[in-house]
């Protein structure tokens, strides 16, 4: 369905208009929920995204290492940068009367350069207040190389210029790190970008932290307590289970 309803009552007008045939709401949602539709948040996939490629690295590069990983033959990292700013974070609560939270005015920022385990789900970061470089890619590699001495290392990460330029480059050769490029525009292939929604989630969504060392020490206590203390959550949530798409997919005009 290239134009699905937004809404039972849309739903219910274009079904009078189709057959001539009038249905209250109750009636269309049920006649919906038996031909299997369902209420769904919209995703995004990005404009620029070729799907083709995506399928391609999928299939061809990561899987034939997440299978090694699987056997401890390989350890596969999923890299990615998150920029946390002291800013609200609003979210949704079940409450009888609308809850209003405070707002900090700061715009202070956290950067954490994260380095996400395939299988133990466990998390390796470097952190600044300033910015995210190549000089902190080559750290977090420093750490990778020193966790894993025995075995061949992965590296999936997406193209941003501090992490695929020469000084990187040279350096992971040097460390005998494999780095895996992705695709442009492929978020969805990045197992560490579903962790950074959870942190959010976790930690900063409707808080409020009246200064930003209790912004800062929030963040990398969840970064550091989340493998262990939600660990049944989170090997269901950051399962080696990625979102791909149909070549030539049908979208709403």
């Amino acid at each position: 369905m290239q134009h699905p309803p937004a809404t039972v009552a849309e739903a219910a007008a274009k079904i009078t208009e189709l057959t001539g045939i009038a249905r209250k709401p109750t009636q269309v949602r049920r006649f919906l929920k038996r031909l299997g539709m369902a209420p769904r948040k919209v995703a995004a996939i990005p404009a620029k995204a070729d799907v083709q490629a995506q399928q391609e690295f999928k299939v061809q590069i990561l899987e034939p290492k997440l299978e090694e990983a699987k056997t401890g033959q390989r350890a596969v990292y999923f890299v990615d940068a998150a920029h946390f700013v002291l800013a609200p974070f609003l979210g949704i609560v079940w409450c009888f009367a609308r809850l209003f939270v405070k707002a900090p005015s700061g715009r202070q920022r956290f950067n954490v350069l994260g380095a996400l385990h395939a299988i133990t789900k466990e998390v390796v970061t470097v952190t600044n207040d300033t910015y995210i470089t190549a000089q902190q890619v080559c750290e977090l590699l420093d750490r990778l190389a020193a966790l894993n001495p025995n075995v061949p290392i992965s590296v999936v990460l997406d193209n941003a210029r501090y992490q695929r330029c020469a000084l990187v480059e040279a350096h992971a050769r040097q460390l005998q790190i494999e780095l895996l490029f992705l695709p442009s525009y492929s978020p969805n292939l990045n197992l560490i970008e579903r962790f950074w929604k959870y942190v959010k989630k976790e930690c900063l969504y409707s808080k409020y932290y009246p200064t930003f060392a209790e912004f800062k020490r929030a963040i990398s206590t969840c970064l550091v307590q989340a493998p262990i203390q939600d660990k049944t959550k989170l090997q269901s949530l950051l399962s080696l289970r990625f979102q791909v798409f149909e070549p030539n997919p049908k979208v709403a005009a």
